[in-house]
């Protein structure tokens, strides 16, 4: 695969599963034995079940969700995407109910592409900036 063609199909994935919520899709786009590396604790999961379980977490917190792609980088077989987040916090978020507001975050998040799919990602997502902006956990100064 391209690096072009390693790009099209993480941008297919923001895309379908992300932003339009078509969970079905992470079965053509990630392998099997696709393993997500989930922050805090680093402890893999398996197969494309864990994105659907991720994204759909994230889009009942956040169901008018939007990404903004600020920097692309791909070499080999690896895609970097660093990203604005964008939502109206409607449901459920690590463990706090829907407060109403709108919150902005940032995602560093970095794929593995192998046979044409995804086959590792690893993220890292703002949460404190999020909670803080909820009102869960004080600003500093």
């Amino acid at each position: 695969m391209s690096v072009e063609e390693n790009k099209a199909i993480v941008r297919r994935f923001m895309e379908e599963v992300v932003r339009k919520g078509n969970l079905v899709s992470a079965n053509e786009i990630f392998t099997a034995d696709f393993v997500y590396h989930p922050p805090p604790s680093g402890l893999p999961m398996r197969g494309p079940e864990a994105i659907i379980q991720r994204v759909a977490t994230i889009r009942t917190a956040f169901p008018d969700i939007q990404y903004t792609v600020e920097d692309e980088i791909a070499e080999n077989d690896k895609v970097v995407h660093r990203l604005t987040g964008r939502g109206t916090h409607q449901g459920e978020f690590l463990g706090m109910p829907p407060t109403g507001k709108q919150v902005t975050w940032t995602v560093t998040a970095i794929y593995r592409i192998a046979g044409g799919k995804i086959a590792e990602r690893w993220l890292n997502v703002d949460d404190l900036g999020i909670m803080q902006q909820l009102g869960a956990i004080p600003s500093l100064g």
